[in-house]
C-alpha cells in the first residue's frame, strides 16, 4: 500500500463517488414513487467488503450515516461466505444498522473473479410497509409491530432473477403493491449499475490496487477527522434541545449531549437524554450516530471525504432503554427524521461559543410532514408523502435562506403539478409566509404556507411536525423564529392540527401547513439601522 500512486487513489475515489450518483439517478429515472422521483428520498452507497463506507451520493445525510453501519451489521448475520454473485439481500429491521421501517434497503454483494470486494447499497423510502395506519405511520404507536412489515435479510434476486415468493410475501403486505414493486425493481437495477462501475475500476486499475485504495480511502479520512478535532480546543462542552412532546405527560422530550474533545479525539455522551417514549419518535443507535457524524464534520469546517474511517476518532455513547437506543420493539417511524435533528441542535447548542462562526441559528430541523393516503375504488391505496422545508437560521455573516431545509434533510418538495395529476388533492395556496423569522443582527429566512384541497370521499392524514411547540432558537442573542403550524378548515370552522396526528378527513376539507421562521443571529443592535430594518 505504500507504493499506492495517490492520483490512483483519487481516481478511484472519484470513480467511487460517482458510481453512487449514478445508482441515485436510476432511482430518480426509473422508480414509481412520486416520493422518490421527484422528492428524491432516497440514498445510494457503496462499501468495502467489510462494510465500511467508500462511496455516497449526494443524497439525505441522515441516510448516509446510518448506511455507514447498515452492511457491517447485516454480515453478522448473513456471512459473506454463503453469497453469491448476482445475490440481492433485502431487509429494513432496525437492529441491521437502520432507519425507520419504511427505509427499505437493496444491498448488492460485488464479485470480481469470484472475490468478495464490495457492496451496492441503495436505500429507498416506500409509500406504504404495512401496519396499523395507511402510510406506516402511526403517532401514538406503542410499539414496532403497529408500524409496518419487518423485514429480516431476505434473498430478492441471484444469478437466476427475481425471487418471487420473496417478492410476492412483501407485496401483500403493503397497501400500494403496484408503486412497491416499481421502487424495488428501481433498486435493484441502481445497485446492478454500481456492481458495473466497480468492475471497470478493477478492470481498469487491478483488483488489489483497487482494494488497497479503498484501505487508503479510510486511513485519509481518519486522518482528515483527527487534523480537524486538533483545530478545536481541547475541553467538555454540553447541550440540550428537546421534541416537542413525548415526555411525562405529554411534556417536551429532552435530548442531551455532553462532548468531550482530547486532542485528536472526540467522546459524544448522548446518555442523558430522555427515556424511551410513548410514541413513534424513538430511534435506533445509528441514526444518533450519524447525527453525530454529521455534526462533527460541520463543526470541523472542512468539506471532508466521508467513509467508515472518519468515524475511528469518535466514540458516540447511547443509552439502553433511552429515546435514542430503545429496544428492538420500539415504535421509531419519526426519529429517522425528527429526534435525530435534535441530537444535531443539542450539539449544536454545545458549541454556540467554541466555533458561532460555524453554525447557524435553529431552522427546520423537522420533516414539517403531511402523508395523505387515498382509498382506491379497487381497495388499493395511493400514497403522498410530503414534506415541508422552513426558514433557515441566520449565520454569523448574513440573513437565513427562506423556504428550505437543513442539516440531515436533502429532499424537494413535490410540485403541485404532479400532486394534482396523481392524487385527489388540489394544492390551493403556496406562499412564502412573510416575517416568520426571528430578528436579530442577521434575520432569520422565512418559512411557507401550502393549503391541501381534499377533492376524494375521503383522505387519510398523518402529520408529523416538530418545532411547533418549541421554536427554532436564535444564537448569539438572535431571536426565536415563528413555529410550526397545522390547521384543518371544515365546514368554515378552522381548528388546529397537532404536530404529531392520524386523523380521517371528509371531501372538500382544506390542511394548511404554515412552516416555521430560521431562528436570528446577534442583538438586533449589534447591526445598526440596516439590521433593524431586516427585522
Amino acid at each position: 500500500m505504500s507504493k499506492l500512486d495517490p492520483f490512483v487513489v483519487e481516481v478511484i475515489r472519484h470513480g467511487l463517488s460517482a458510481a453512487a450518483e449514478e445508482m441515485s439517478l436510476v432511482m430518480t429515472r426509473s422508480a414509481r414513487s412520486p416520493l422518490l422521483r421527484e422528492a428524491g428520498d432516497l440514498s445510494s452507497a457503496i462499501t468495502d467488503a467489510e462494510g465500511g463506507l467508500v462511496g455516497q451520493g449526494r443524497d439525505i445525510p441522515i441516510h448516509l450515516g446510518a448506511m455507514a453501519y447498515t452492511v457491517r451489521e447485516l454480515l453478522k448475520v448473513c456471512p459473506a461466505e454463503d453469497m453469491r454473485e448476482g445475490d440481492a439481500l433485502i431487509y429494513n429491521v432496525g437492529a441491521l444498522g437502520g432507519n425507520h421501517l419504511n427505509d427499505v434497503k437493496v444491498a448488492r454483494p460485488v464479485f470480481v473473479a469470484g472475490k468478495l470486494v464490495a457492496f451496492a447499497l441503495s436505500l429507498a423510502h416506500w409509500p406504504d410497509v404495512g401496519g396499523t395506519w395507511p402510510g406506516s405511520y402511526l403517532a401514538q404507536a406503542v410499539d414496532t409491530f403497529q408500524e409496518a412489515i419487518r423485514i429480516p435479510p431476505m434473498p430478492i434476486a441471484s444469478s437466476k432473477g427475481l425471487n418471487k415468493p420473496v417478492l410476492d410475501f412483501i407485496l401483500a403486505n403493503v397497501r400500494d403493491p403496484v408503486s412497491c414493486e416499481g421502487d424495488l425493481l428501481a433498486q435493484l437495477s441502481a445497485t446492478q449499475a454500481a456492481e458495473r462501475r466497480i468492475h471497470e475500476l478493477c478492470e481498469q486499475h487491478g483488483t488489489q490496487t483497487f482494494l488497497d485504495s479503498l484501505a487508503r480511502l479510510h486511513d485519509l479520512s481518519e486522518a482528515e477527522m483527527r487534523a480537524a478535532l486538533l483545530d478545536l480546543p481541547d475541553g467538555t462542552y454540553e447541550g440540550e434541545d428537546f421534541l416537542d412532546d413525548g415526555g411525562p405527560d405529554g411534556s417536551p422530550a429532552r435530548i442531551h449531549v455532553r462532548i468531550e474533545i482530547k486532542g485528536d479525539e472526540a467522546l459524544f455522551d448522548l446518555s442523558g437524554s430522555s427515556d424511551r417514549v410513548a410514541n413513534f419518535c424513538n430511534t435506533t443507535p445509528f441514526i444518533a450516530r450519524s447525527a453525530v457524524v454529521y455534526a462533527a464534520r460541520i463543526m470541523s469546517g472542512r468539506d471532508m471525504q466521508q467513509n467508515a474511517g472518519a468515524l475511528r476518532p469518535l466514540t458516540i455513547i447511547t443509552r439502553p432503554g433511552s429515546i435514542l437506543e430503545p429496544g428492538w420493539n420500539a415504535a421509531v417511524a419519526a426519529g429517522n427524521h425528527e429526534t435525530s435533528m435534535r441530537v444535531v441542535d443539542a450539539i449544536f447548542r454545545a458549541m454556540e461559543h467554541v466555533i458561532p462562526e460555524r453554525l447557524s441559528a435553529g431552522g427546520p430541523t423537522t420533516s414539517g410532514l403531511l402523508a395523505f393516503a387515498e382509498p382506491r375504488p379497487d381497495q388499493s391505496w395511493r400514497m403522498l408523502y410530503e414534506v415541508h422545508g422552513g426558514g433557515e437560521g441566520a449565520r454569523h455573516d448574513r440573513d437565513g435562506v427562506p423556504a428550505t431545509r437543513v442539516h440531515l434533510a436533502n429532499t424537494s418538495n413535490t410540485p403541485a403539478e404532479v400532486i394534482e395529476a396523481n392524487y385527489a388533492i388540489r394544492v390551493e395556496r403556496q406562499a412564502i409566509r412573510r416575517d416568520a423569522g426571528g430578528t436579530g443582527r442577521f434575520k432569520g429566512g422565512d418559512g411557507v404556507i401550502r393549503s391541501y384541497r381534499v377533492l376524494a370521499p375521503t383522505m387519510w392524514l398523518t402529520t408529523c411536525v416538530e418545532r411547533t411547540r418549541i421554536p427554532p432558537y436564535g444564537l448569539k442573542g438572535g431571536e426565536a423564529g415563528k413555529p410550526f403550524t397545522v390547521t384543518l378548515e371544515r365546514d368554515g370552522a378552522v381548528t388546529p392540527l397537532s404536530g404529531k396526528a392520524n386523523l380521517l378527513l371528509s371531501q372538500d376539507d382544506l390542511v394548511t401547513l404554515e412552516s416555521c421562521g430560521g431562528g436570528g443571529y446577534g442583538s438586533p443592535g449589534e447591526g445598526g439601522e440596516d439590521a433593524r430594518r431586516r427585522g
